[in-house]
């Protein structure tokens, strides 16, 4: 959750911004902070550094925002409706969960006490399904965007 608020705070938006304004914003963004743009080395440097943290955010927020989920919802729902856990693994608060049908999903904001109850559940696909999926926000890691 630390990475989605620092993500929205550098592109200043809030939680209910629209794909379309995501991109406005990340639009008018890169154009003042484009490496391009600069003659100075320090500031082209520096200018350069931002324009990725941009471009990384950008990304990010674009991958757990509502529109896209929507999107991919039903996708989503029949993996996790039909596919069994080939793998999982819990890092710093995001859960990754690889499914037998080859999607890759990470859910945010995973208490680790939630993940250990998971690891000792009789049937980890079932108390996936029953407090992981629907209840944290996810993306698809499947579908990343390369460098991210």
């Amino acid at each position: 959750m630390k990475k989605i608020v620092e993500y929205r705070k550098l592109l200043n938006v809030t939680k209910t911004a629209t794909l379309k304004e995501l991109k406005s914003i990340y639009r008018n963004s890169m154009k003042d902070f484009h490496p391009d743009t600069i003659a100075d080395e320090a500031e082209r440097l520096e200018a350069e550094a931002k324009s990725t943290a941009f471009i990384e955010a950008y990304h990010f927020l674009v991958s757990i925002a509502p529109e896209t989920a929507e999107k991919n919802k039903e996708e989503y729902n029949k993996t996790v409706a039909t596919a069994g856990l080939a793998d999982f693994y819990f890092d710093d608060s995001i859960l990754h969960i690889h499914f037998t049908d080859g999607a890759k999903y990470e859910y945010f904001g995973v208490p680790k006490a939630t993940y250990i109850k998971m690891v000792n559940a009789d049937s980890p696909s079932r108390f996936a399904r029953r407090n992981i999926h629907g209840v944290f926000t996810y993306r698809s890691a499947s579908k990343l965007v390369a460098g991210e």
